[in-house]
């Protein structure tokens, strides 16, 4: 009994450090604007794809990107700074992604992705 609770111990220590290690990447991808990022956050997290294409099914993927920067709740100024453009361009898709998602104005983007 006690080798069992060990096992599952020792499991849950490796599991939680992987995980860990999987966000850690996850967030060196996104501030390189690495194109592996999207394949990487799918691995790590397919229900938060599954539960976007329940509200929309018909984003694409650059949209889906940036939904994983909001996701990671990294500011308008992060994600200019790692996508090379100006935080009114990023301001800018956040208002045309909230008319796709159908995100009301007076509801905060970073919760609103932070429930899905």
């Amino acid at each position: 009994m006690n080798r069992n609770i060990e096992t599952t111990q020792n499991f849950n220590a490796e599991h939680y450090s992987a995980k860990i290690l999987d966000d850690e990447e996850i967030i060196r991808l996104a501030k390189q604007n690495s194109p592996r990022l999207l394949s990487k956050f799918k691995s790590a997290y397919p229900e938060f794809f599954e539960n976007l294409a329940t509200v929309n099914a018909n984003l694409q993927n650059s949209e889906i990107i940036f939904c994983i920067y909001l996701k990671l709740r990294l500011s308008t100024k992060e994600i200019a700074l790692y996508t090379f453009v100006t935080p009114k361009a990023i301001q800018n898709r956040k208002n045309r992604l909230r008319k796709k998602l159908t995100i009301s104005s007076d509801t905060d983007i970073y919760k609103w992705f932070d429930k899905l």
